[in-house]
């Protein structure tokens, strides 16, 4: 066995990088802002350059809201109105360095359906079947909802699922919240992976 193949951390053949919902709204000043946020930023502009570098798919989440969806307070929901579809708070960081070429993946489109995972009601794992992917690399908001979700679904399906520590950040709507959420992650097999 090679180096390249023995290394968790270096991405290989088979390899894509998942960004999950850095959006305005999420980030510190938005309507759902998560303390801390922002600094997921440079991190993952990190693991951007090194999966170009590498030619390796990149992919990103959005939640992309009706205006009346679902979980806003006003229908019934827990959240305050966010990342509604085609409005500022909604846009991916302007410091976000996503490549041109950026699959774009956008769930919770539906009035009616909550989705916080990155694979409910959307065409992400015919995406990654196409182009042969198999270990996941994961970071982005929120660890507690949409992060955990996409990742407890993306090992349901037989992906290996590398979690991005310093890539992520919780909402924390229970104190410690987030680190529950890591720890239900690794217990289901998740790898975590720091720098």
């Amino acid at each position: 066995m090679s180096q390249e193949s023995a290394d968790p951390i270096r991405p290989q053949t088979g390899d894509a990088l998942l960004i999950v919902d850095v959006q305005y709204d999420f980030l510190p000043g938005g309507s759902l802002g998560i303390a801390g946020a922002d600094a997921v930023i440079a991190p993952l502009n990190a693991w951007i350059a090194r999966f170009r570098a590498a030619g390796l798919p990149i992919l990103a989440t959005r939640d992309w809201h009706p205006p009346d969806h679902c979980s806003f307070v006003a229908q019934g929901g827990i959240w305050p109105e966010h990342c509604v579809a085609g409005s500022p708070g909604a846009r991916f960081h302007a410091d976000l360095a996503l490549p041109e070429d950026v699959l774009v993946i956008s769930k919770a489109t539906r009035q009616d359906a909550e989705a916080y995972s990155s694979f409910a009601g959307t065409d992400l794992a015919e995406h990654l079947r196409r182009l042969a992917v198999k270990r996941l690399f994961i970071g982005g908001l929120a660890t507690d909802y949409c992060v955990l979700n996409t990742v407890e679904d993306g090992l349901h399906l037989g992906y290996a699922a590398m979690v991005l520590v310093a890539c992520v950040r919780a909402v924390n709507v229970r104190p410690g919240d987030g680190e529950r959420a890591l720890a239900a992650m690794f217990a289901a097999g998740a790898v975590p992976v720091e720098g």
